[in-house]
């Protein structure tokens, strides 16, 4: 038994390994990424060992408190469970219009940047949903507040974005955390005429005319984003809206059969270790796919350059067996792990407790506790609405019958923005489902900027974060190769491996060096310059042909420590009516699974010998 114990947690080990060494992007010639190898190991503990960032502090003088902001100040050494100085922050309500009595007002907590020479420029950064709060990417993913999933308390954030720069976190549209007033928006346009009425209002009160306005964001963001950044573009008055640059995170911007059911066998094919499905099941899932004539539409969508425009029509369409598809695969995995989370595949049980209340795929509070954002206290020190109702994501539909009238930005807005700022960032974590990267990718290669169809080549420059000094195992972050990335005509695409859909939230240090990129700090992602922050410039790093590429003529991954790269037959998983290989634990024998022992030694000890 304790044989059969530690075969087993081996095999999960080096699957897990595996999965993340050989998975690449459907249709892309692997890569075999060659870390810095004489160094390496040196550059990191010299990084790790022993330095620490400076904690946040209050600066002496505010810098953008006046009689206007007042109002709106935080104390920093007053906000609930923060047991560290937050620093200079103002937080509250403004309406969408000209008309102060306007009882439809957008929320907002700014935090002024600590870096001792800021520019003048200013980062917003929005939730998706529709209807979801941007106090979570605040709290959970690049504010100088860091409250992680199961961790204690709140820790001061290495990563925080306020390192960089001025960044403001935004409840919209109206209905949307404390965000006031009744919702009316119909379509993205009103959400975007809406929120420059509120901008204007914003920078007037902390006088910030002239200011350069990068918009960010994650998830439906992906709508709102480019059809706020299209407006202020539109509106041309750098007074108020500088629009000069945007990211957005795993975006809505294409149409939801693209991002999930078209693309999700690809991602089943990529993670079979958190994919487990018994060979019964993935014969009919693999049957199913070539029914619906999904692999046929990625094959011709992920070319390079395309060889033209995707049909209008997606494949599968009115066809119920093809249209549950993602459904289908969602129910299954969460069969076989009980705590599946649709945002990061990879996790499992438990479901860890969570201040913001959305652990997994669903809101979940224990019994006996309440949301952080919705307790009397954190609302005084905020200057939010007493009377509020605070959820992770609306109660209410934010738009008018709970439809946005609004065409994929994709197909409308986003390449003006490309072609009008020449500076556009999209990223995709290597394990979200609810929006898939491939799907990312088709909406790319179907989309016409710079008088051209997608991307000329494929993405297979090598994602590099740089090595780097951390504070403490609350905030470590990856460093080295995490990616690729690709820059063409003012997009930059990058794939960022092991993250989720909250890219900043699960790879923190990668999402530091994307701004980094978007504010003109750093040439491009695979640059291997220092982070530009105090204390991290003086972090030695590789030289740039060290970072290895995709080999000449490549036609298959590397074996991870010498087992088969490719071999993906799976066996275990599913049971229940998934039927298949006796009681769900996949099909084979005594003897197939003598074989898989003796290969599960061979790759321990192949292993091994990597490190003796």
């Amino acid at each position: 038994m304790h044989l059969q114990a530690y075969l087993s947690s081996s095999a999960l080990l080096l699957g897990a390994v595996a999965a993340y060494k050989n998975f690449v992007p459907y249709g892309a010639t692997p890569r075999i990424v060659q870390e810095p190898s004489l160094y390496d190991s040196d550059i990191k503990f010299q990084a790790i060992n022993g330095h620490r960032h400076d904690a946040r502090q209050s600066r002496p003088n505010p810098r953008f408190l006046n009689a206007n902001t007042t109002r709106f100040a935080v104390n920093g050494t007053g906000i609930p469970d923060v047991t560290f100085d937050a620093g200079e922050s103002y937080a509250g309500l403004l309406p969408i219009s000209q008309n102060p009595a306007d009882p439809n007002g957008l929320f907002f907590w700014f935090f002024p940047s600590t870096n001792p020479t800021p520019e003048k420029e200013i980062v917003i950064w929005l939730n998706g949903g529709p209807g979801c709060s941007s106090l979570m990417g605040l709290m959970q993913e690049n504010g100088p507040i860091f409250w992680q999933k199961g961790t204690f308390r709140p820790v001061s954030n290495p990563w925080s974005w306020t390192n960089l720069t001025n960044v403001v976190w935004i409840e919209q549209p109206v209905g949307t955390g404390y965000s006031t007033g009744i919702p009316s928006v119909t379509n993205e346009k009103d959400v975007a005429s809406q929120f420059l009425g509120f901008w204007r209002n914003f920078i007037n009160t902390f006088s910030m005319q002239g200011y350069k306005v990068y918009i960010t964001g994650e998830s439906y963001a992906g709508m709102y984003c480019p059809y706020i950044a299209d407006a202020m573009l539109n509106a041309n008055d750098k007074t108020y809206y500088n629009m000069s640059g945007l990211m957005i995170y795993d975006p809505s911007i294409a149409r939801e059969g693209l991002q999930q059911d078209i693309t999700v066998m690809g991602l089943v094919k990529a993670w079979p270790g958190v994919f487990p499905f018994n060979d019964t099941f993935s014969n009919e899932l693999r049957g199913r796919d070539i029914h619906c004539g999904f692999t046929e539409y990625m094959n011709k969508g992920l070319s390079y350059p395309p060889a033209g425009p995707l049909p209008v029509k997606l494949p599968g369409e009115g066809d119920e067996q093809c249209e549950s598809m993602f459904n289908t695969v969602f129910s299954a995995a969460s069969d076989i792990n009980a705590c599946f989370n649709i945002y990061q595949v990879s996790a499992t049980c438990p479901i860890l407790w969570d201040i913001i209340g959305f652990p997994t795929s669903f809101p979940y509070v224990p019994a006996g506790t309440t949301f952080y954002f919705d307790r009397a206290d954190v609302k005084r020190a905020l200057h939010a609405p007493a009377n509020s109702r605070w959820r992770p994501c609306s109660e209410r539909r934010v738009f008018v019958n709970g439809t946005d009238n609004s065409e994929p930005s994709a197909l409308t807005v986003l390449p003006g923005v490309i072609d009008r700022t020449q500076n556009v960032i999209i990223g995709h974590g290597a394990l979200d489902m609810i929006l898939i990267a491939n799907g990312t990718l088709l909406a790319i290669q179907n989309m016409t900027w710079g008088g051209k169809l997608g991307f000329q080549n494929r993405p297979a420059n090598p994602f590099f974060v740089p090595y780097h000094r951390e504070v403490g195992v609350e905030s470590y972050s990856a460093s080295g190769v995490l990616g690729v990335t690709h820059k063409e005509r003012g997009l930059t695409y990058v794939g960022i491996e092991m993250a989720g859909h909250m890219v900043p939230q699960f790879q923190p240090a990668a999402a530091f060096r994307h701004l980094e990129v978007l504010l003109g700090r750093v040439p491009d992602l695979s640059s291997t310059a220092p982070f530009t922050t105090p204390g991290q410039r003086e972090v030695r790093q590789p030289e740039q042909g060290d970072l290895g590429g995709p080999p000449k003529g490549a036609v298959g991954s590397a074996p991870a420590c010498g087992a088969g790269g490719n071999d993906t037959r799976g066996g275990g998983g599913g049971g229940g009516d998934r039927g298949g290989g006796g009681e769900g634990q996949g099909s084979g024998n005594s003897s197939a699974a003598a074989t898989v022992a003796v290969s599960l030694f061979s790759v321990l000890f192949g292993c091994l010998a990597l490190f003796l």
